[in-house]
């Protein structure tokens, strides 16, 4: 068990870093994308989260927050 506590621990750091990166990504599409057309702000967050090192995001995921933004509602709501 302490195995495995030492090793979920060792890994918050990188999953923290990652979704800020994750988050930086999407606050920016947000911000320069809101209400555009669906493959406009997809084709800016899929180029965001490369910039940010954060493209292994899964597809769907990329494809719902694209949705929200292109619907002009808050990302992380």
């Amino acid at each position: 068990m302490s195995a495995e506590r030492n090793d979920y621990e060792s890994a918050v750091p990188q999953v923290r870093a990652y979704l800020a990166r994750f988050e930086r990504a999407i606050a920016r599409t947000w911000s320069a994308h809101a209400g555009e057309p669906y493959d406009a702000v997809r084709r800016a967050l899929v180029e965001a989260l490369r910039a940010e090192g954060a493209e292994s995001a899964p597809r769907q995921v990329i494809d719902e927050v694209a949705e929200r933004i292109s619907a002009g509602k808050e990302p992380f709501r």
